[in-house]
């Protein structure tokens, strides 16, 4: 007798086997690959055709690739800010400053050559080199910022300090100097390519003219003027002790005490660095200051600022009735964010400045008055 099986459930055969399944994964993450590939390559070209330069691109521009040495005019007579000294080496505020800046362009400090520069120089950025004059790649010689010197050219970076004008005297000057008006038919020296020298006239000083600030104090020492004034950090220099090891190649002869006159004027003074022409070397020195007023751990303009300004602050404040001379402001200027090509890993490294931080350098700031136009 035959038998009949009972109907069942009949198991299916799969129509695709893991196997199968495996290889068509691998072909979907192949093509994923290749769509993720062709859009980084699409946006990359996008970004390098129509996004800013980066910081190589910059430098190229700049004429800075395979270049060897930076030459930078600098101010050789003014202690505290651009002083030569007797071994031929530089120190001084805008001494630090340029090297923080040459380090940012991608020069070493060996590779950083100083020139002396003339004010009257600073515009044309004719320095000489001890047998020629030559042309500098930046004038950092406490330039200050003006309308009018830009109309004649002269192209400035973001600036990178806030003073005001001052007046030097004698100790024993009788006084008092609370304004550029109680100069009226005193003699008083100041730079010649500065502003002062007309305002000193205005007021009815007897004004004189120098290319160096040294020689103003220098006739302030031999009684030959009645009062120096220019920018305060320049004359606080002459009024606080040099540091214990510090031995200029032009010292003064003859020095006497100095007092330093809070004159109390309006606007602020601020330095620039005279970048030339080149709009890439402009961008790259205002990149290197925006660095340096945001970038963490970048804090190359405040130990700066304390090795050479802030040290000068006690000597340089008169009695307290009249209120202390602010040597310089001790908060890095705002300066505006000049935009670079860089990679998501680049800005996760170069992030902000954090909040409390910016508030607490903020915190130093105070009003600035006057202008020299030094």
């Amino acid at each position: 007798m035959s038998q009949v099986s009972e109907p069942g459930i009949v198991t299916p055969t799969p129509l695709i086997t893991p196997r199968r399944a495996a290889r068509l994964r691998l072909i979907r993450l192949s093509a994923l690959l290749v769509v993720l590939v062709l859009l980084a390559v699409a946006v990359v070209g996008v970004v390098t055709a129509t996004g800013p330069p980066t910081l190589a691109d910059l430098r190229s521009q700049a004429g800075l690739d395979g270049k060897q040495e930076l030459l930078i005019g600098v101010k050789d007579d003014q202690p505290g800010v651009s002083q030569l000294m007797e071994d031929g080496s530089y120190r001084g505020f805008d001494i630090d400053i340029a090297y923080m800046i040459a380090a940012d362009l991608g020069f070493k400090r060996r590779q950083v050559r100083f020139l002396p520069i003339e004010s009257e120089d600073r515009a044309r950025r004719q320095a000489y080199d001890g047998s020629a004059f030559v042309t500098v790649d930046l004038v950092i010689a406490s330039y200050s910022i003006s309308q009018q010197r830009r109309d004649q050219g002269v192209v400035f970076s973001e600036p990178y300090l806030e003073t005001e004008q001052s007046v030097l005297t004698l100790s024993s000057y009788s006084g008092p100097v609370n304004g550029l008006r109680d100069l009226r038919g005193r003699r008083v020296c100041t730079l010649a390519t500065s502003t002062s020298e007309l305002r000193l006239r205005e007021y009815g000083a007897e004004a004189s003219g120098k290319n160096r600030i040294s020689e103003c104090v220098q006739a302030l020492y031999n009684g030959t003027v009645d009062a120096v004034t220019t920018d305060a950090a320049i004359l606080a220099g002459f009024v606080a002790p040099l540091a214990p090891d510090a031995k200029p190649k032009h010292p003064l002869h003859g020095v006497k005490p100095l007092r330093h006159w809070d004159i109390g004027e309006d606007a602020a003074e601020k330095w620039g660095v005279n970048t030339g022409p080149n709009h890439a070397m402009k961008e790259l020195v205002d990149w290197s200051l925006y660095q340096a007023a945001t970038r963490p751990g970048r804090d190359a303009w405040d130990a700066a600022f304390e090795a050479n300004l802030a040290r000068e602050q006690p000597a340089n404040g008169p009695p307290p009735a009249n209120g202390p001379q602010q040597v310089a402001v001790g908060q890095q200027p705002e300066c505006r964010k000049v935009k670079v090509r860089q990679w998501p890993w680049e800005s996760m490294i170069l992030v902000p400045l954090d909040p409390a931080r910016r508030a607490a350098r903020r915190a130093g700031r105070a009003r600035g008055r006057g202008s020299s136009g030094c």
